[in-house]
């Protein structure tokens, strides 16, 4: 029985204990308010399935709770445990190395079809993690079943024809609202804290003003942490994705909204929206196999001009300008659905008033709706640039990993989420510079795109409060 509890997936024994407590009590609270008026529902304060959310909210968040904890705390209590219970010459490992040993036991405890390995120990140490899990298991379902059972009596005793369940109700998901982005921010808050103290921990080792203003990065052998080639790759890829986004995104918008005719809008704006769901590694393989060898021919044939000097252009096989144009092209349906978005919000009345002082079309597009929509394009920009930023794939395929300060579009260069992943990926040890740098470049990224959103905003606000 501990073993079968071991291996059932907890999420669905939440999701069951959940919904099986919740559509009993709103039927038995639901039933106990008709009762309590005698079949005249017209008496009761609140309406009877009120009553029944009300019963069902008090049956549903102790339970809640008691999985959350679980969730949060079940794992390390039974790591805890089973730490315990290990022989002693086991225990006098390291930290490091003990929790290594017992992540390996509870990566083969987790495989339902894992097989004996042979070793005595190691296949007891694991059937006894799957039954303390399954324990654990037990316990929380036990404690969430308790715990349902007393806020469903509970709630049943506060029900009557004046009680007011649906201010209850009402205050009840005011309340789960505000966990929810409370949730948000303490997840913002904890991603910003990690970044912080990790990256506190690589300055410590590294001088921060050779970090932020080193030119020379090699990570992997731990001596150069220059991140200013990271940097340029990173801004100079994101320009070059901008330069193809933005006009083509935002010239779509304008066509789309103010232009075209619903026929024609009903044909191309789908059309265009479906290049968001295309996979960011098949926009990679597009870089690499189609865009990448036109940019090298192209650069070859600069090249061998009369009048260029030769090694002009580097006309590598991977180039940052390959990278550039795919990643542009990946991007176009975020700036042309948002800003389309945005434009048709414009009011009718702005474009009408215009017409009626005789301004064309293009004069009203121009003066009118665009100043009038800057706020929201910009915004739809800044979500632009954010996602060339983020871009991982389409640059660790099409524009390579050297990390270099060149003005060449035409070179190979890298950007800081591509060497986040280098150096984060495989056995890695998370006490060394070389590791703890990604966090450095993480949180200095952040801290970049922070500055940047802050301008933006400002600049929102001040067109905001002149058109509105």
């Amino acid at each position: 029985m501990l073993e079968t509890f071991g291996h059932l997936p907890a999420a669905w024994l939440l999701f069951a204990v959940l919904a099986g407590a919740g559509f009993i009590a709103f039927f038995v609270g639901r039933t106990q308010a008709v009762a309590l008026a005698s079949g005249q529902t017209a008496q009761l304060n609140s309406q009877p399935n009120y009553h029944g959310y009300f019963v069902a909210m008090i049956t549903i968040a102790p339970a809640a709770l008691v999985f959350l904890c679980y969730v949060l705390f079940g794992e390390s209590l039974v790591r805890a445990q089973f730490a315990s219970e290990l022989p002693e010459r086991i225990r006098a490992l390291g930290d490091m190395e003990l929790s290594q040993y017992i992540d390996r036991i509870s990566e083969h405890a987790a495989r339902i079809d894992a097989a004996d390995t042979g070793n005595a120990l190691f296949d007891a140490a694991s059937n006894r993690y799957t039954d303390l899990v399954g324990m654990s298991r037990i316990l929380a379902l036990l404690l969430a079943i308790a715990a349902a059972t007393a806020g469903f009596f509970y709630a049943r005793t506060r029900l009557g024809a004046q009680f007011r369940a649906r201010a209850r109700v009402e205050d009840g998901i005011k309340f789960v609202l505000f966990f929810c982005a409370a949730i948000a921010i303490l997840t913002t808050v904890g991603i910003v804290a990690s970044l912080f103290f990790e990256a506190l921990r690589f300055f410590s080792r590294v001088n921060v003003f050779s970090f932020l203003f080193g030119t020379e990065w090699n990570a992997q052998t731990g001596a150069d942490f220059g991140a200013i080639p990271l940097f340029f790759g990173t801004f100079l890829i994101a320009f070059l994705a901008m330069l193809v986004a933005a006009p083509i995104g935002l010239f779509s918008a304008i066509y789309l909204s103010e232009y075209s005719s619903p026929r024609v809008r009903g044909i191309i704006k789908p059309a265009l929206e479906l290049l968001a769901g295309i996979p960011t590694v098949v926009y990679g393989f597009f870089a690499l196999q189609f865009v990448a060898p036109l940019v090298r021919s192209a650069a070859i044939w600069i090249n061998a001009l009369p009048f260029i000097p030769d090694g002009f252009l580097a006309a590598q096989p991977t180039s940052a300008l390959a990278a550039g144009l795919v990643m542009g092209i990946m991007i176009i349906p975020f700036v042309s659905s948002l800003s389309d978005d945005v434009i048709n919000a414009v009011p009718q009345t702005l474009r009408d008033g215009a017409y009626a002082m005789g301004a064309t079309k293009s004069e009203t597009v121009k003066h009118v709706v665009m100043p009038a929509a800057l706020p929201g394009v910009i915004a739809a920009l800044l979500l632009a640039v954010s996602r060339a930023i983020g871009e991982t794939m389409i640059v660790v395929m099409a524009a390579g990993q050297r990390a270099q300060i060149t003005p060449d579009p035409t070179a190979d260069l890298t950007t800081i989420t591509v060497q986040i992943v280098a150096l984060l990926t495989g056995d890695t040890e998370f006490d060394s510079a070389k590791t703890l740098s990604a966090f450095a470049l993480g949180f200095v990224l952040f801290l970049v795109t922070l500055i940047f959103n802050l301008i933006a905003l400002r600049v929102v606000q001040k067109y905001r409060e002149k058109y509105e």
